[in-house]
């Protein structure tokens, strides 16, 4: 078993794990404003995760601080992987699936991963350190979770230097809203932070991965490209290149 499993053992009752979920948070809280190490926070993070999602399997309900289950709240019937005999969520770089009716649980998502959930208070924090609105992408929930970016904010605040990466594996000539959601947001981070950017185009892995031609993967790559730069990104501060051009 591992250190995310069971954390509910031993609170065999709505109010039992309300209570237990009280006392986490003001964990977290209390860890937060002491300075504590990042990685000690994190794991009270991600614990209050896990017993968030046992609270909502058990009632049904999102935990609210303050609001303490009824005595007649119960389980809800969700579908046919609501009681956790079914499949758990495929998610996966080619793969998007789930048996569960209300849909894809990223709260699972996020322990899974090991990343963090984006909350108000991160985002409150972005707008005050950098000084503008945060991206709408951001504020209504698209980008939902991250890791280190409680880092960033403090080397940004710092004045340490740091620079973006991200990438595209070009597979078809011209790249779809889906494929530029990225790129639409690392715009606004490079221009934000004002940093270097540097994207990766992984022709390469598609020739090996996908029943196409070296030839037509290079094209791609050079297509797509065209589409990167005509997200407005700074030309004096980016780093486009091919796999196959710098790497053979």
């Amino acid at each position: 078993m591992t250190d995310c499993q069971g954390v509910a053992e031993g609170a065999s009752t709505p109010m039992e794990l309300y209570e237990r979920l009280s006392a986490q948070g003001e964990k977290v809280r209390s860890l937060k404003s002491a300075k504590a190490e990042k990685a000690e926070v994190d794991a009270a993070v991600q614990l209050l995760l896990m017993l968030k999602m046992d609270y909502k399997q058990m009632t049904g309900q999102d935990y609210k601080a303050g609001c303490p289950p009824s005595d007649n709240v119960g389980a809800p019937n969700n579908g046919p992987a609501a009681d956790g005999t079914g499949e758990e969520d495929t998610v996966d770089p080619w793969n998007v699936s789930t048996t569960n009716a209300n849909g894809v649980d990223y709260d699972k998502l996020i322990v899974r991963f090991g990343s963090s959930k984006i909350d108000k208070e991160l985002v409150d924090r972005i707008e005050r350190v950098c000084g503008q609105k945060p991206h709408r992408f951001l504020r209504r929930g698209v980008f939902f979770s991250h890791r280190d970016m409680h880092q960033v904010l403090d080397a940004y605040e710092k004045h340490k230097s740091f620079y973006l990466y991200t990438g595209r594996g070009p597979s078809s000539e011209a790249m779809h809203v889906g494929h530029l959601i990225p790129f639409i947001f690392t715009k606004w981070l490079q221009d934000m932070f004002d940093i270097p950017l540097v994207i990766q185009l992984t022709d390469d892995e598609k020739y090996l991965w996908k029943d196409l031609t070296v030839e037509e993967c290079h094209r791609f790559a050079i297509e797509n490209a065209k589409d990167i730069i005509a997200c407005g990104f700074d030309l004096n501060k980016t780093f486009i290149f091919s796999d196959l051009d710098y790497m053979g």
